[in-house]
Protein backbone atom coordinates (compact mmCIF):
# COMPACT_ATOMS: atom_id res chain seq x y z
CA UNK A 1 0.00 0.00 0.00
CA UNK A 2 1.38 3.33 -1.02
CA UNK A 3 -0.23 6.85 -0.93
CA UNK A 4 0.52 10.29 -1.27
CA UNK A 5 0.26 12.85 1.39
CA UNK A 6 0.47 16.67 0.04
CA UNK A 7 -0.81 19.55 1.08
CA UNK A 8 -1.28 24.15 0.83
CA UNK A 9 -1.23 23.64 -3.12
CA UNK A 10 -2.56 27.00 -3.54
CA UNK A 11 -3.59 26.27 -7.58
CA UNK A 12 -3.09 29.70 -9.41
CA UNK A 13 -2.03 31.71 -5.99
CA UNK A 14 -0.12 34.81 -7.35
CA UNK A 15 3.89 34.34 -6.75
CA UNK A 16 4.72 37.86 -5.40
CA UNK A 17 6.55 40.92 -7.14
CA UNK A 18 6.92 39.39 -10.78
CA UNK A 19 6.84 42.40 -12.75
CA UNK A 20 9.10 44.52 -10.65
CA UNK A 21 12.58 43.67 -12.22
CA UNK A 22 13.18 43.37 -15.89
CA UNK A 23 13.44 39.86 -16.99
CA UNK A 24 11.32 38.37 -14.64
CA UNK A 25 10.32 35.17 -16.87
CA UNK A 26 6.78 35.85 -15.85
CA UNK A 27 5.12 33.38 -17.65
CA UNK A 28 6.71 30.65 -16.65
CA UNK A 29 6.44 31.64 -12.73
CA UNK A 30 2.63 32.04 -12.99
CA UNK A 31 2.28 29.00 -14.25
CA UNK A 32 4.08 27.10 -11.48
CA UNK A 33 1.83 25.61 -9.28
CA UNK A 34 -0.24 24.30 -11.77
CA UNK A 35 3.20 22.29 -13.34
CA UNK A 36 3.76 21.70 -9.39
CA UNK A 37 0.01 19.84 -9.42
CA UNK A 38 0.85 18.53 -12.54
CA UNK A 39 4.32 16.74 -11.05
CA UNK A 40 1.99 15.91 -8.20
CA UNK A 41 -0.65 13.72 -10.43
CA UNK A 42 2.32 12.51 -12.86
CA UNK A 43 4.06 10.73 -9.83
CA UNK A 44 1.04 9.44 -8.19
CA UNK A 45 0.85 7.76 -11.21
CA UNK A 46 4.75 6.61 -11.60
CA UNK A 47 4.42 5.16 -8.41
CA UNK A 48 0.82 3.87 -8.73
CA UNK A 49 0.14 5.11 -5.45
CA UNK A 50 -3.40 3.72 -3.73
CA UNK A 51 -4.54 6.98 -3.26
CA UNK A 52 -3.84 10.71 -2.62
CA UNK A 53 -4.33 12.49 0.52
CA UNK A 54 -5.32 16.54 0.23
CA UNK A 55 -4.63 18.05 3.78
CA UNK A 56 -6.24 21.42 2.94
CA UNK A 57 -5.64 24.66 0.92
CA UNK A 58 -5.74 23.37 -2.16
CA UNK A 59 -6.73 26.83 -3.60
CA UNK A 60 -6.00 29.99 -2.47
CA UNK A 61 -9.32 31.46 -2.02
CA UNK A 62 -12.44 32.13 -3.94
CA UNK A 63 -11.77 30.91 -8.09
CA UNK A 64 -11.51 34.53 -10.02
CA UNK A 65 -13.68 32.03 -12.77
CA UNK A 66 -13.74 28.31 -13.68
CA UNK A 67 -10.45 28.17 -15.21
CA UNK A 68 -8.79 27.02 -11.80
CA UNK A 69 -11.41 24.60 -11.20
CA UNK A 70 -11.38 23.18 -14.43
CA UNK A 71 -7.73 22.43 -14.44
CA UNK A 72 -7.84 20.59 -11.38
CA UNK A 73 -10.47 18.54 -12.41
CA UNK A 74 -8.49 17.59 -15.38
CA UNK A 75 -5.85 16.23 -13.05
CA UNK A 76 -7.96 14.56 -10.93
CA UNK A 77 -9.64 12.97 -13.76
CA UNK A 78 -6.12 11.46 -14.96
CA UNK A 79 -6.02 9.99 -11.59
CA UNK A 80 -9.18 8.52 -12.10
CA UNK A 81 -8.19 6.73 -14.95
CA UNK A 82 -5.82 4.93 -12.97
CA UNK A 83 -7.89 4.01 -10.66
CA UNK A 84 -6.50 6.55 -7.39
CA UNK A 85 -9.08 7.77 -5.46
CA UNK A 86 -8.44 11.49 -3.45
CA UNK A 87 -9.20 12.30 0.03
CA UNK A 88 -9.17 15.93 0.47
CA UNK A 89 -9.86 18.60 3.74
CA UNK A 90 -10.68 21.99 3.40
CA UNK A 91 -8.42 24.73 4.66
CA UNK A 92 -8.68 28.27 6.19
CA UNK A 93 -7.84 29.79 2.21
CA UNK A 94 -10.16 27.26 0.32
CA UNK A 95 -13.11 26.77 3.38
CA UNK A 96 -16.54 25.87 2.59
CA UNK A 97 -18.03 29.32 3.34
CA UNK A 98 -15.00 30.88 0.98
CA UNK A 99 -15.90 29.24 -2.00
CA UNK A 100 -18.97 30.36 -4.08
CA UNK A 101 -18.17 28.73 -7.37
CA UNK A 102 -18.50 24.98 -7.40
CA UNK A 103 -17.96 22.14 -9.79
CA UNK A 104 -19.13 18.28 -10.16
CA UNK A 105 -16.00 16.89 -8.48
CA UNK A 106 -14.73 13.91 -10.52
CA UNK A 107 -16.18 10.48 -8.83
CA UNK A 108 -12.40 9.53 -7.68
CA UNK A 109 -12.33 12.63 -5.35
CA UNK A 110 -14.09 13.15 -1.91
CA UNK A 111 -14.03 16.14 0.42
CA UNK A 112 -14.84 15.53 3.43
CA UNK A 113 -17.52 17.40 5.52
CA UNK A 114 -17.17 20.68 7.32
CA UNK A 115 -19.81 19.40 9.65
CA UNK A 116 -18.39 17.04 11.59
CA UNK A 117 -15.42 14.37 11.14
CA UNK A 118 -15.76 11.75 9.03
CA UNK A 119 -14.35 7.86 8.31
CA UNK A 120 -13.76 6.17 5.01
CA UNK A 121 -13.07 2.91 4.03
CA UNK A 122 -10.60 2.52 1.55
CA UNK A 123 -11.71 -0.19 -0.87
CA UNK A 124 -9.61 -2.91 -0.91
CA UNK A 125 -7.16 -1.92 1.97
CA UNK A 126 -7.53 -2.23 5.58
CA UNK A 127 -6.87 1.64 6.01
CA UNK A 128 -9.65 3.94 7.26
CA UNK A 129 -9.52 7.76 6.71
CA UNK A 130 -10.47 10.39 9.22
CA UNK A 131 -10.89 14.30 8.46
CA UNK A 132 -12.73 17.46 8.58
CA UNK A 133 -12.52 20.17 6.36
CA UNK A 134 -12.98 23.84 7.79
CA UNK A 135 -16.83 25.23 7.62
CA UNK A 136 -15.37 28.50 7.50
CA UNK A 137 -11.58 30.66 7.04
CA UNK A 138 -10.84 31.13 11.01
CA UNK A 139 -11.15 28.08 12.73
CA UNK A 140 -10.14 28.69 16.59
CA UNK A 141 -11.31 24.73 18.53
CA UNK A 142 -9.64 21.89 18.72
CA UNK A 143 -11.22 19.58 15.36
CA UNK A 144 -8.85 16.93 16.58
CA UNK A 145 -10.70 16.31 19.72
CA UNK A 146 -13.90 15.21 17.54
CA UNK A 147 -11.90 13.00 15.53
CA UNK A 148 -13.24 9.17 16.42
CA UNK A 149 -10.57 6.66 17.99
CA UNK A 150 -8.88 4.06 15.69
CA UNK A 151 -10.74 1.86 13.99
CA UNK A 152 -9.28 -1.41 15.45
CA UNK A 153 -7.22 -4.09 13.16
CA UNK A 154 -7.03 -1.02 9.99
CA UNK A 155 -4.12 1.28 9.05
CA UNK A 156 -5.73 4.74 10.67
CA UNK A 157 -4.63 8.16 8.80
CA UNK A 158 -5.87 11.34 10.13
CA UNK A 159 -6.18 14.42 7.82
CA UNK A 160 -5.93 17.75 9.52
CA UNK A 161 -5.26 21.17 8.41
CA UNK A 162 -3.69 23.18 11.60
CA UNK A 163 -1.27 25.19 13.17
CA UNK A 164 -0.87 22.43 15.92
CA UNK A 165 0.32 24.01 18.82
CA UNK A 166 1.80 26.94 16.80
CA UNK A 167 4.68 28.25 14.62
CA UNK A 168 6.55 31.06 14.00
CA UNK A 169 5.18 32.83 10.57
CA UNK A 170 1.50 30.69 10.54
CA UNK A 171 -1.48 32.19 11.53
CA UNK A 172 -3.35 29.93 14.18
CA UNK A 173 -5.81 27.91 12.87
CA UNK A 174 -7.43 24.68 14.23
CA UNK A 175 -4.81 24.15 17.26
CA UNK A 176 -4.20 21.31 19.14
CA UNK A 177 -1.67 19.46 20.57
CA UNK A 178 0.62 16.31 19.65
CA UNK A 179 -0.72 14.24 22.63
CA UNK A 180 -4.01 15.01 21.50
CA UNK A 181 -3.24 13.29 18.05
CA UNK A 182 -1.22 10.05 19.60
CA UNK A 183 -4.41 9.79 22.22
CA UNK A 184 -6.20 8.74 19.11
CA UNK A 185 -4.11 5.70 18.18
CA UNK A 186 -3.79 6.82 14.60
CA UNK A 187 -0.68 5.22 12.26
CA UNK A 188 -0.62 8.67 10.38
CA UNK A 189 -1.39 12.22 10.81
CA UNK A 190 -1.14 14.33 7.45
CA UNK A 191 -1.18 17.83 8.30
CA UNK A 192 -1.54 21.57 6.26
CA UNK A 193 -1.07 24.38 6.80
CA UNK A 194 2.71 24.90 7.96
CA UNK A 195 4.90 25.71 4.45
CA UNK A 196 7.97 23.90 5.79
CA UNK A 197 8.45 20.04 5.70
CA UNK A 198 8.44 18.74 9.31
CA UNK A 199 8.44 15.77 10.93
CA UNK A 200 6.43 16.21 14.04
CA UNK A 201 6.80 12.59 15.27
CA UNK A 202 7.18 9.17 14.06
CA UNK A 203 5.57 6.81 16.68
CA UNK A 204 3.03 7.68 15.34
CA UNK A 205 3.54 9.55 12.31
CA UNK A 206 2.75 13.29 12.18
CA UNK A 207 3.77 14.83 9.13
CA UNK A 208 3.94 18.58 7.78
CA UNK A 209 4.68 17.84 4.02
CA UNK A 210 5.12 21.69 3.49
CA UNK A 211 3.92 23.52 0.20
CA UNK A 212 4.48 21.83 -3.05
CA UNK A 213 5.70 25.21 -4.78
CA UNK A 214 7.67 28.09 -3.07
CA UNK A 215 5.02 31.31 -3.86
CA UNK A 216 7.73 33.85 -2.84
CA UNK A 217 11.44 34.12 -1.32
CA UNK A 218 10.34 33.21 2.33
CA UNK A 219 8.83 29.72 1.01
CA UNK A 220 12.71 29.05 -0.48
CA UNK A 221 13.66 25.19 -0.86
CA UNK A 222 12.79 22.28 -1.61
CA UNK A 223 9.11 22.18 -2.27
CA UNK A 224 7.15 19.06 -2.52
CA UNK A 225 4.71 15.62 -0.91
CA UNK A 226 5.43 12.28 1.25
CA UNK A 227 5.31 9.38 -0.28
CA UNK A 228 4.32 7.01 2.28
CA UNK A 229 5.01 3.15 1.87
CA UNK A 230 3.39 0.46 4.26
CA UNK A 231 6.34 -2.46 4.83
CA UNK A 232 6.94 -5.21 7.33
CA UNK A 233 8.10 -3.16 9.99
CA UNK A 234 5.36 -0.44 9.21
CA UNK A 235 4.29 2.69 7.36
CA UNK A 236 7.72 4.82 5.94
CA UNK A 237 7.50 8.24 4.57
CA UNK A 238 10.08 10.00 2.08
CA UNK A 239 9.61 13.20 0.83
CA UNK A 240 9.63 13.81 -3.13
CA UNK A 241 9.94 17.48 -4.64
CA UNK A 242 7.42 18.59 -7.03
CA UNK A 243 8.02 22.31 -7.41
CA UNK A 244 9.18 23.75 -10.84
CA UNK A 245 10.45 27.14 -9.62
CA UNK A 246 13.21 27.26 -6.27
CA UNK A 247 14.04 30.14 -4.48
CA UNK A 248 16.64 30.97 -2.56
CA UNK A 249 18.63 33.82 -0.49
CA UNK A 250 22.32 33.76 -1.43
CA UNK A 251 24.23 35.50 1.12
CA UNK A 252 27.48 37.11 -0.22
CA UNK A 253 29.92 37.81 2.19
CA UNK A 254 32.61 40.78 1.58
CA UNK A 255 34.45 40.93 4.45
CA UNK A 256 38.41 39.42 3.13
CA UNK A 257 37.87 40.74 -0.70
CA UNK A 258 40.57 43.34 -1.15
CA UNK A 259 37.93 45.04 -4.19
CA UNK A 260 34.78 44.45 -6.04
CA UNK A 261 36.18 41.92 -8.55
CA UNK A 262 36.51 39.64 -5.72
CA UNK A 263 32.94 40.02 -4.52
CA UNK A 264 31.43 39.82 -7.60
CA UNK A 265 33.66 36.29 -8.06
CA UNK A 266 32.08 35.13 -5.03
CA UNK A 267 28.60 36.04 -6.30
CA UNK A 268 29.36 33.68 -9.36
CA UNK A 269 30.69 31.07 -6.90
CA UNK A 270 26.88 31.16 -4.98
CA UNK A 271 24.92 31.59 -8.18
CA UNK A 272 26.92 28.38 -9.78
CA UNK A 273 26.17 26.72 -6.31
CA UNK A 274 22.35 27.46 -6.36
CA UNK A 275 22.34 26.04 -10.22
CA UNK A 276 22.96 22.60 -9.44
CA UNK A 277 20.88 22.69 -6.06
CA UNK A 278 18.01 23.58 -8.24
CA UNK A 279 18.69 20.37 -10.05
CA UNK A 280 17.35 21.49 -13.83
CA UNK A 281 14.65 23.93 -12.33
CA UNK A 282 14.51 27.48 -12.73
CA UNK A 283 15.89 29.46 -10.04
CA UNK A 284 14.80 32.85 -8.24
CA UNK A 285 17.52 34.21 -5.92
CA UNK A 286 17.72 36.84 -4.00
CA UNK A 287 20.96 37.87 -3.50
CA UNK A 288 22.72 40.02 -0.77
CA UNK A 289 25.83 41.08 -0.27
CA UNK A 290 26.58 41.53 3.67
CA UNK A 291 29.32 42.20 5.61
CA UNK A 292 32.10 44.91 6.13
CA UNK A 293 35.01 44.83 4.24
CA UNK A 294 37.09 46.70 2.04
CA UNK A 295 34.85 46.71 -1.21
CA UNK A 296 32.08 48.27 0.53
CA UNK A 297 33.43 51.99 -1.21
CA UNK A 298 33.50 50.24 -4.39
CA UNK A 299 29.81 49.06 -3.84
CA UNK A 300 28.88 51.81 -2.69
CA UNK A 301 30.08 54.03 -4.88
CA UNK A 302 27.57 52.83 -7.65
CA UNK A 303 25.48 50.44 -6.30
CA UNK A 304 22.71 49.90 -9.24
CA UNK A 305 25.84 49.46 -11.71
CA UNK A 306 26.49 46.69 -9.09
CA UNK A 307 22.77 45.16 -9.01
CA UNK A 308 23.32 44.92 -13.10
CA UNK A 309 26.29 43.39 -12.84
CA UNK A 310 25.16 40.64 -10.51
CA UNK A 311 22.25 39.97 -12.83
CA UNK A 312 24.34 39.71 -15.94
CA UNK A 313 26.88 36.73 -13.60
CA UNK A 314 23.33 35.22 -13.38
CA UNK A 315 22.39 35.54 -16.96
CA UNK A 316 26.15 34.06 -17.92
CA UNK A 317 26.57 31.17 -15.05
CA UNK A 318 22.75 30.13 -15.40
CA UNK A 319 22.09 29.78 -19.06
CA UNK A 320 18.43 31.42 -18.65
CA UNK A 321 17.49 28.37 -15.90
CA UNK A 322 18.40 32.05 -12.94
CA UNK A 323 15.58 34.50 -12.60
CA UNK A 324 17.50 37.51 -9.62
CA UNK A 325 14.54 38.72 -7.72
CA UNK A 326 16.10 41.17 -5.93
CA UNK A 327 20.20 42.09 -5.12
CA UNK A 328 20.11 43.69 -1.59
CA UNK A 329 23.42 45.55 -0.56
CA UNK A 330 23.46 45.17 3.31
CA UNK A 331 27.47 46.12 3.27
CA UNK A 332 29.87 48.62 5.49
CA UNK A 333 33.17 49.74 6.04
CA UNK A 334 35.79 47.52 8.21
CA UNK A 335 34.43 48.92 12.05
CA UNK A 336 35.74 48.25 15.26
CA UNK A 337 32.51 47.90 17.16
CA UNK A 338 33.91 47.30 20.70
CA UNK A 339 35.33 51.03 20.30
CA UNK A 340 31.69 51.73 18.75
CA UNK A 341 29.87 50.46 21.98
CA UNK A 342 31.95 52.53 23.89
CA UNK A 343 30.81 55.99 22.34
CA UNK A 344 28.64 58.45 24.31
CA UNK A 345 26.47 59.51 21.24
CA UNK A 346 22.80 57.44 20.53
CA UNK A 347 25.28 55.15 18.24
CA UNK A 348 27.07 53.96 21.27
CA UNK A 349 23.65 53.61 23.13
CA UNK A 350 21.72 51.74 20.82
CA UNK A 351 24.64 49.35 20.30
CA UNK A 352 24.42 48.68 24.00
CA UNK A 353 20.75 48.39 24.01
CA UNK A 354 21.19 45.81 21.47
CA UNK A 355 23.83 43.93 23.41
CA UNK A 356 21.71 44.03 26.42
CA UNK A 357 18.94 42.39 24.91
CA UNK A 358 20.84 39.72 23.14
CA UNK A 359 22.27 38.68 26.89
CA UNK A 360 18.97 38.20 28.70
CA UNK A 361 17.50 41.79 29.89
CA UNK A 362 13.82 41.34 29.17
CA UNK A 363 12.97 45.03 30.24
CA UNK A 364 13.79 46.71 26.66
CA UNK A 365 11.45 43.78 25.57
CA UNK A 366 8.49 44.19 27.18
CA UNK A 367 8.36 47.89 26.90
CA UNK A 368 8.87 47.49 23.30
CA UNK A 369 5.78 44.76 22.80
CA UNK A 370 3.48 46.56 25.21
CA UNK A 371 3.77 49.69 22.46
CA UNK A 372 3.87 47.22 19.54
CA UNK A 373 0.79 45.80 20.80
CA UNK A 374 -1.00 49.22 21.37
CA UNK A 375 -0.11 50.01 17.97
CA UNK A 376 -1.80 47.34 16.58
CA UNK A 377 -5.08 47.86 18.06
CA UNK A 378 -5.20 51.19 16.85
CA UNK A 379 -4.44 49.94 13.15
CA UNK A 380 -7.12 49.42 10.55
CA UNK A 381 -8.28 45.46 10.01
CA UNK A 382 -7.54 45.83 6.75
CA UNK A 383 -3.60 46.62 7.63
CA UNK A 384 -3.87 43.64 9.61
CA UNK A 385 -5.56 40.88 8.84
CA UNK A 386 -2.26 39.34 7.24
CA UNK A 387 -0.26 40.09 10.85
CA UNK A 388 -1.29 36.92 12.48
CA UNK A 389 1.71 35.26 12.52
CA UNK A 390 3.74 37.50 13.74
CA UNK A 391 3.89 37.34 17.29
CA UNK A 392 3.96 40.33 18.50
CA UNK A 393 3.32 39.60 21.95
CA UNK A 394 6.51 37.33 22.15
CA UNK A 395 9.37 38.35 23.29
CA UNK A 396 11.83 35.61 22.68
CA UNK A 397 10.27 36.14 18.88
CA UNK A 398 10.93 40.09 18.71
CA UNK A 399 14.37 38.85 20.36
CA UNK A 400 15.18 37.00 17.05
CA UNK A 401 14.24 39.35 15.03
CA UNK A 402 16.04 41.71 16.86
CA UNK A 403 19.34 39.32 16.28
CA UNK A 404 18.37 39.63 12.24
CA UNK A 405 18.25 43.21 11.76
CA UNK A 406 21.35 44.16 14.23
CA UNK A 407 23.48 44.03 11.45
CA UNK A 408 21.72 45.63 8.69
CA UNK A 409 21.07 48.34 11.04
CA UNK A 410 24.85 48.85 12.22
CA UNK A 411 26.03 49.01 8.51
CA UNK A 412 22.92 51.63 7.23
CA UNK A 413 24.38 53.62 10.23
CA UNK A 414 28.06 53.29 9.09
CA UNK A 415 26.86 54.26 5.52
CA UNK A 416 25.08 57.62 6.99
CA UNK A 417 28.01 58.23 8.84
CA UNK A 418 30.40 57.99 5.99
CA UNK A 419 27.93 60.03 3.17
CA UNK A 420 27.48 56.76 1.10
Amino acid sequence: MKFLHVADIHLDSPLRGLDRYDGAPVDQIRGATRKALENLVSLAIEEEVNFVILAGDLFDGDWPDFNTGLFFVRQMARLGEKGIQVYAVRGNHDAESKMTRRLPWPQNVHFFSSKKPESIIVDNLDVVVHGQSFASPKVIEDLALGYPAAARGKINIGILHTSLDGRPGHATYAPTRLDVLKSKGYDYWALGHIHKREIVSSEPWVVFPGNIQGRHIKESGTKGCELVTLESGGLRTEHRPLDVLRWKVLDVEISGATDLDEVLERTAKSLDVAVAEAEDRLSAVRVRLTGRGDAHNAIAAKPETVRQQVRALAIERGSGSVWVEKVSIETSAAVDLAALKTRSDPVGELLRQFESVRTGDTEPLVALVEELQALRQKLPAELTEDMDGLQLGDPEYLRTILADIEPQLISRIMNLEAGT
